[in-house]
């Protein structure tokens, strides 16, 4: 069963087709790569998925409902969300503050309790604390927590930024370039926490990544795109190995791992 399809993609930007046709499913619970040359539309896929841009044509479905062309924020209540390749946290907010704001869409009380101060209310936002505090742990940021964003080393961003997409209950997260700007151990890293994350909390995972270590590593089947287009899929065994991907993005030596 797919939590995610994609049927016909196109957009189209003057006269550059940035998407021309693109298929895409995602399985329920199932780990997914995205991986191509930039400029092959990888992100467009993104951000037609998440509804900042509308396809010129096609559709996107959610666990069998259509989504294409809905807002982004009903399109994130319906159980999708993502991380950027440029980090977008609320910069001058704590890192608590950053998670606890991405987990007030699905709080339990109402505004009027929110202006009254009710029980239910403070019930509301220590249950939201305890759980920021949880994402926050996960991601061993826990000591962080008090610290402004814009003052985290680059690779305590980019977690907080997952955990914060977490805060959202997703049945889909979508990451795009996890790994960009890390060391090969803070790669390690995010490889186990992707891992881990898509267990503890049941969903889906769909990334773009130029780390072919984390690529070949953690995901089921691969979606290999070049100019707009999806070239290959399959195993990362089958894409190590399909001429198509070796001479468009991996390289002609890489079938021999040089």
């Amino acid at each position: 069963m797919n939590i995610l399809e994609a049927s016909g993609l196109a957009k189209n930007f003057g006269g550059i087709k940035a998407l021309n046709g693109v298929d895409l499913q995602v399985g329920v619970g199932e780990l997914v790569g995205m991986i191509g040359p930039n400029g092959s539309g990888k992100t467009t896929v993104f951000n037609v998925i998440t509804g900042i841009y509308r396809p010129d044509r096609g559709t996107v479905t959610l666990g069998g409902k259509r989504i294409s062309g809905l807002p982004q924020h009903s399109i994130s209540r319906l159980g999708i969300a993502r991380t950027f390749q440029n980090i977008r946290l609320f910069r001058n907010l704590s890192a608590m503050d950053n998670v606890r704001a991405a987990c007030h869409p699905n709080v339990r009380y109402g505004p009027i309790s929110a202006v009254c101060r009710s029980e239910g209310f403070h019930a509301g936002e220590r249950e939201i604390r305890e759980k920021a505090m949880d994402l926050l742990s996960l991601f061993s940021l826990q000591d962080r927590r008090d610290d402004l964003a814009r003052n985290l080393p680059y690779g305590d961003q980019r977690r907080l930024e997952i955990a914060r997409a977490l805060a959202s209950e997703p049945d889909l997260l979508l990451l795009d370039e996890p790994a960009a700007g890390m060391n090969a151990t803070e790669v390690g890293k995010l490889m186990e926490f992707i891992l881990e994350i898509r267990t503890r909390y049941k969903l889906a995972v769909l990334l773009i990544e130029h780390q072919m270590r984390l690529v070949m590593g953690i995901c089921e089947r691969i979606v290999v795109m070049d100019f707009g287009e999806v070239i290959a899929r399959g195993t990362p065994r089958e894409i190590r190995n399909d001429p198509r991907v070796i001479e468009a993005y991996l390289g002609k030596d890489s079938k021999d791992g040089k």
